[in-house]
Order: structure tokens, then C-alpha cells, then sequence
């Protein structure tokens, strides 16, 4: 069940989960002050106007505690065990949700194939039927003969459509919308369509759905020709035509059964991933070949840890290993935040909500408005602002909060 929890109240409560999956590694930095100015937007730009980056990392670890953030731009990492095990449970994670789109790609193939050999079949008992009640002078091979030509004219469309990039000599895009490939395009690892995949032009040995149809046409006037060849009149050619038919009935059966087979597959790795029935995932983070959501107007990026598709909206979802807490920690909230207004940012469509994820079943839905954007700007202006001039703090008297964080090693304001 979800939980729908205000955005209010976001000052700072919890451990921030340490990683480098924002495109920004902070232990990679050290902490001098960069050259830059506020702008009339509030954000700060560099002296060539562009604003600093500030990854949603950066604002968790910054809403968590200044100085923890301030120590991670020095270079001090995150210790702890519960480091290392957030890392696997997250890279495990990925791997359950790469499986699951897998297994869906499977079996749209497996429909797809089916469908096709099922299109068949009818066909050929439809020109059984044709066969036997028409009247006409010509004779099955001449028939076969036409048949013969289309076959290889299709084929010859279909080959020449594969090898030459004739959608971009026509300047036909692709079918997918351009916000969905936007999303997609982060990581064609996770979601590989079955048929024109995202950034697909065609050309140089890539098909599409076209190419597929037009060797399909020429099997099947291929698959005709053949069998009217054997035949020495019309009965005879429907009799083959049926026999050919029954041949690709039993195919289709074979295919039929080894869709079912990897729709329970899909099932098994739908549970197994924690995918809703009416979800569908669009992006997925492993840390290494993910793509990078940028919005430079800010300097804001990151990479959410999944992008699923619900009701036709993206939504940012960020998983939370550990300890499940009786509500969302809000530094947590303001890493999520970020990660809705990059989704907005990047596909031009507001997304009415993010899911905080801690475990597999306690979910919390963050609101995306006016008021919460404004949150998360005021926190960018913030983090921009102590990167150019400094003075970043310790902003609690809290020994628990100290006591939890990775970078106490290095802190000389610990309360413990």
C-alpha cells in the first residue's frame, strides 16, 4: 500500500545513502571554492555562465548534514559496513529489474512469433478454400509461377529496406515518442524493444517492423509456390495448401507453448523484482552504463534508481536499503525531489509524483508542486552557494545523527 506523504518539513533526519551514481563524485573533488556568482534566478554560474553542478546525492548527504557533504567534496568517503551491503542490495536490485525486462522482451518475441505463424495459417487455409471453388483456365503451376516473382520482388524490397537507411534518406523518425526516448535512451541495457529499438534509423543490417512484413511476404509467396508446384489441379493444390497449414498449426502450437512459458517466466521475475501488474519500467541504475538526467539550467543531475511508466507518467522511484524507518527520512525526500524535476526537465512532462521504496513493500509517494520545487531550488541555491564562498556546518546537536554517519572519522564537530 502507498503511503502519500506531505512534502513539508524537509529539514534533516537520516543517514544519506553514499555513492557516486549522480555523475558526480564528490570524493573526487577537493573542497577549494569555485569561481562563480549568483545570478538573478538565485542559482550561481561560473564565468562562463554555467551553473555549478550539484548532484542529488550532493543534496541528500547536504540535507543530511553541511559538514558530512562539505567532507565528501574533500575527498572523505563513506565508511561502514552498512555501505558496502546498501551497494550489493542496490546492485542486486538492478539485476532482478534487468532480468524482469528481459523476460517481458521474451515474451513480446514469443507473441510476436506466434501471431506471425498463426497469420499463416489462416492464410493458407483461406487459398485452400479460394482454390477448390474457383474457376479459371490457369493452372497451378502458373500460378506458382506469379507467386515465385512476388516472392522474390518482396524479398528484394525486404533486403534492400535492411541494408540501405532509407527512413533517414526519407526523413521518417522513429515511431517512439521523444519524451520516451529521452528516458530510454539513459540505459538501452534495461529496455530493449523487440522491433526498432530507441535511436533507431534503419540501414547498414538493422530492420524494423517494414522489413519484417516484407519478408514475411515472401515467405508466404514463397511457401505457396512451393507447394503449388506439386500440384497437377486445383483440388490438389487445396489439399497441399490444407497439409501446409497443418504443418504450421503444430508450429504455432510449439511457439503457443513457449509463450506461456515465458509469460510465467515474466510473472516470476515481476514479483521477484517488485514490479506492479500496471508498471512498467523505463530505466534502471547500475551505477556504470546508466545515463545521466542534466538539467542545465540548474546545474541539477542525477540517475533515480528506476524510471517506471504508470498510467502513462514517468515516475522516479528511489530504493532504500537498511533499516525501514516509520516514515521517509527527509533528507531522502529532497534526494527524490531532485529526481522528479530532472524527469521533468528532461521529458517536458510533470510527473505527479515520486516513490520513496524502503524494502519491498513500504512505499511512500512524494508530491511534485509549486511548494516542493521550491524546496529543492532554495536547497540547489544552498549547496551552490557553500561551493563558492564555504562555511559549511555542522547544523544539528544530535549524537545519533553523528553516530550514524559514514564520515565521522573525519569530522572534528562530532558530538561522539
Amino acid at each position: 500500500m502507498i503511503n502519500h506523504t506531505s512534502r513539508h518539513n524537509l529539514d534533516v533526519k537520516a543517514p544519506p545513502r553514499t555513492n557516486s551514481r549522480d555523475g558526480f563524485l564528490s570524493s573526487e573533488v577537493t573542497n577549494k571554492h569555485v569561481i562563480a556568482e549568483e545570478s538573478d534566478d538565485g542559482f550561481w554560474r561560473d564565468l562562463e555562465g554555467k551553473a555549478l553542478h550539484v548532484s542529488a546525492s550532493d543534496l541528500e548527504r547536504h540535507a543530511y548534514c553541511p559538514l558530512s557533504w562539505s567532507l565528501a567534496r574533500e575527498g572523505k568517503t563513506g565508511r561502514g559496513e552498512a555501505i558496502t551491503a546498501g551497494r550489493q542490495k542496490h546492485a542486486e536490485i538492478h539485476s532482478k529489474v534487468k532480468s524482469f525486462k528481459e523476460k517481458q522482451n521474451e515474451l513480446k518475441k514469443a507473441l510476436i512469433i506466434w501471431s506471425w505463424w498463426f497469420t499463416i495459417v489462416i492464410i493458407f487455409i483461406s487459398d485452400a478454400i479460394i482454390f477448390t471453388n474457383i474457376s479459371d483456365s490457369r493452372t497451378p503451376l502458373d500460378i506458382a509461377r506469379y507467386l515465385t516473382i512476388l516472392a522474390l520482388i518482396w524479398l528484394g524490397l525486404g533486403l534492400f529496406a535492411i541494408y540501405l537507411p532509407w527512413r533517414k534518406w526519407l526523413g521518417i523518425s522513429s515511431s517512439y515518442s521523444d519524451d520516451f526516448d529521452e528516458i530510454s535512451n539513459l540505459n538501452t541495457e534495461v529496455i530493449s524493444p523487440t522491433f526498432e529499438p530507441f535511436g533507431f534509423i534503419g540501414g547498414w543490417g538493422q530492420g524494423g517492423r517494414v522489413e519484417a512484413g516484407l519478408l514475411m511476404g515472401a515467405t508466404i509467396f514463397g511457401l505457396h509456390a512451393i507447394g503449388l508446384t506439386w500440384a497437377s489441379d486445383k483440388q490438389q493444390a487445396g489439399f497441399i495448401l490444407v497439409t501446409v497449414a497443418m504443418v504450421w498449426t503444430l508450429l504455432a502450437s510449439w511457439q503457443l507453448q513457449r509463450a506461456l512459458l515465458a509469460d510465467s517466466a515474466l510473472e516470476i521475475a515481476r514479483i521477484d523484482a517488485g514490479v506492479e501488474n500496471d508498471m512498467d519500467v523505463a530505466y534502471s541504475d547500475d551505477e556504470a552504463t546508466a545515463g545521466l538526467l542534466i538539467d542545465e539550467q540548474t546545474g541539477l543531475r542525477g540517475r533515480p534508481d528506476q524510471i517506471v511508466i504508470v498510467e502513462g507518467e514517468f515516475i522516479p522511484v528511489e530504493q532504500k536499503t537498511g533499516k525501514i524507518p516509520e516514515k521517509p527520512h527527509k533528507s531522502h525526500k529532497m534526494q527524490l525531489l531532485a529526481y522528479l524535476h530532472l524527469v521533468e526537465s528532461t521529458t517536458n512532462r510533470k510527473p505527479p509524483y515520486g516513490v520513496l521504496r524502503y524494502g519491498s513493500e513500504n512505499l511512500h509517494t512524494i508530491d511534485w508542486d509549486d511548494e516542493s520545487k521550491h524546496i529543492l531550488f532554495s536547497a540547489v541555491k544552498e549547496v551552490q552557494r557553500l561551493m563558492t564562498e564555504g562555511g559549511a556546518e555542522r547544523n544539528h546537536n544530535r549524537k545519533g545523527k553523528c553516530q550514524s554517519c559514514s564520515r565521522r572519522y573525519a569530522c572534528d564537530s562530532s558530538l561522539v
